[in-house]
């Protein structure tokens, strides 16, 4: 089988625009995955739920079954661009990621059973293996077991007025550059063109670029050099403070990560998490995209979005998202108190639109955390203020203590990274005698509720003493990611202070609280202090580090070794465990190789 105008680069082949290109191939396998990436290159499409299909494979195929006697069959005489009303396939031979260019000329006939819709807008992501099956086979298979994701394409609406046919060839000169022109000239009005002639459907809109002025391009001579600890992939290695130099565009990033995590976008979230914590540890006031094209996690995508919060103070995709019904409704329900982003979907899928809908519809389908939730939405919401958060630590060491002498606290989460509000309230309280943690957490929960302090408990996990106080198991490279960072003993509960005048009032008026309470064994409190103080990319980042460069599992319940799972003791020393809690968590930084970061250099977001 022969394929005409291919031209070989590096990493992958380039055949025609990916925004041309109805099946595009690639070295993928994820829906999600392929959903991102299409997006990456400004292909925004809605999905189209396929019936499953069973098909005959290549190995199992015979000239009896297969091919169809209509289906051509290709052979070296055969150029698969002689069927003229073809539709364009992209191939890339990237890993896990699709390429900016498609391959045009595929016969369209006998491609697929998916969908028999003549419509140039359904955009198909194929698995590379069908190209090379083609190839194989000598013929052009059904897409359908190679199929991992189908969408129409959306074209956003414009009201420019279209290209003039007379301005093609004047536009074809100033994107190609005309040497009559200077170098100057050529790069202004390259760009300038797009805007004074809009492509046709049939030429999409070019991806945005990171355009530069000529001021900004005799700054970029003398962009500040970017420190040495941002070469590095892991957060952990950097300093990233809680109040950065660029904390207004960090901020706006921020909201769009909410937006992808309400979307379902798993990929976008780690991306743009990736992201902000690259811009956040920068320590220089940005003045211009190039600064931020170059940092890691950024690129050019970054970048477009910076120029565009710089000259309109506003992100478009945040701004459109607050008129969006969808959208209010999900970040309505995402804030409710133990509803996920997928849960917010699924109650929006069932028609309901605001609380009351989820009361009167829907309580009973709700469980105790999400109907506390419900009850409390809107004193949840209410951040805590430092000197409240020092004053409900106090009293949990207080309990703590009256039960048995000599327990330690340290107050974690924001808080300890330096924010001057906190949404909840994390404390991690250990004692030097292992026997006087066992257990704990059901006894300072009842002291405290004896009391009146918790009104509810939400959680209360003691999986670290049901194994005996030790790190979580390591059980082997295959084994399937745990649900979340933390396996130690704890309660997570509502709290609300007992004291108010009630001769002014006969209701309590002080405002429920979220309140954490976390329980560690003295041999690891080091890893606890450290695995509930750092920002999310903080901790993946440590996690990453640990598993790839130092062949260990992280948890905030102690440190293993993932060749054999032995506890790796990381806190004790010639002369026993640490003394205290704080020395602890810097032994842990020291014997991990890592650069002791305080807590308000871990604000990672």
């Amino acid at each position: 089988m022969r394929v005409t105008r291919i031209l070989r680069t590096p990493n992958f082949f380039h055949f025609i625009n990916i925004n041309e290109a109805s099946i595009i191939l690639g070295k993928i396998s994820n829906r999600e995955r392929a959903k991102f990436e299409l997006r990456r290159r400004n292909i925004t499409t809605e999905d189209i739920d396929l019936a499953p299909v069973s098909l005959p494979s290549p190995e199992t195929q015979t000239e009896d079954s297969y091919p169809p006697p209509k289906r051509r069959k290709l052979d070296a005489s055969v150029s698969p661009r002689s069927a003229s009303n073809s539709r364009p396939t992209s191939i890339s031979d990237g890993e896990e990621s699709l390429d900016g260019h498609g391959l045009g000329g595929w016969e369209d006939q006998g491609l697929s059973n998916t969908t028999r819709e003549d419509d140039n807008s359904i955009v198909k992501v194929v698995k590379l293996s069908w190209f090379t099956d083609c190839l194989a086979h000598g013929s052009t298979l059904p897409i359908d077991n190679y199929l991992v994701y189908q969408g129409r394409k959306i074209q956003k609406a414009s009201s420019k007025p279209s290209l003039n046919p007379d301005d093609v060839l004047k536009r074809a000169r100033q994107e190609g550059g005309d040497n009559r022109s200077s170098s100057q000239g050529r790069f202004s009005h390259a760009y300038t063109s797009t805007s004074q002639h809009p492509r046709t459907s049939a030429h999409p809109k070019r991806p945005p670029l990171v355009q530069e002025s000529t001021s900004e391009h005799d700054r970029r001579a003398h962009m500040p050099p970017i420190p040495d600890y941002l070469h590095t992939t892991y957060s952990c290695q950097r300093p990233t403070p809680v109040n950065p130099p660029n904390e207004a565009f960090v901020k706006e990033l921020d909201k769009v990560r909410t937006l992808r995590k309400l979307k379902g976008d798993e990929i976008g979230v780690r991306a743009y998490s990736t992201s902000i914590a690259s811009v956040a540890a920068y320590p220089y006031l940005i003045s211009q995209p190039a600064e931020v094209a170059r940092l890691p996690g950024c690129g050019d995508k970054i970048a477009t979005l910076y120029r565009q919060w710089k000259e309109n103070g506003y992100l478009e995709e945040v701004e459109e998202a607050k008129t969006d019904p969808e959208m209010s409704v999900l970040q309505l329900f995402y804030n409710i108190w133990g509803v996920a982003a997928t849960t917010a979907q699924e109650f929006y899928r069932k028609g309901w639109r605001d609380l009351d809908d989820i009361v009167e519809h829907g309580w009973e389908s709700l469980n105790r955390v999400q109907q506390i939730g419900v009850k409390y939405y809107e004193e949840l919401q209410l951040k805590v203020p430092r000197r409240e958060v020092e004053e409900i630590g106090r009293i949990v060491l207080t309990h703590a203590n009256k039960l048995r002498k000599g327990f330690q606290m340290v107050i974690v989460g924001g808080y300890r990274r330096g924010k001057t509000e906190s949404g909840d309230v994390d404390v991690v309280i250990s004692h030097p005698d292992a026997a006087a943690t066992f257990n704990f957490v059901s006894d300072i929960v009842n002291s405290l509720e004896k009391d009146n302090y918790i009104t509810h408990t939400l959680t209360l996990s003691t999986k670290n003493s049901e194994r005996g106080q030790t790190p979580v198991s390591w059980k082997g490279q295959d084994r399937k990611a745990g649900s979340g960072f933390d396996t130690l003993d704890k309660a997570l509960v509502v709290w609300q202070d007992p004291d108010w005048d009630k001769v002014s009032s006969s209701r309590n008026p002080n405002p429920h609280r979220r309140v954490d309470i976390i329980i560690s064994p003295w041999k690891t409190a080091g890893c606890a202090v450290i695995g509930w103080t750092g920002g999310i990319t903080f901790q993946r980042d440590l996690r990453r580090y640990c598993k790839h460069e130092k062949g260990l599992k992280f948890d905030s319940s102690g440190v293993r070794s993932r060749t054999d799972g032995s506890w790796v003791d990381l806190e004790s020393d010639e002369n026993g465990p640490a003394p205290d809690m704080l020395t602890a968590e810097k032994r842990v930084f020291k014997r991990l190789g890592l650069e002791w970061r305080p807590p308000e250099e871990r604000c990672t977001g």
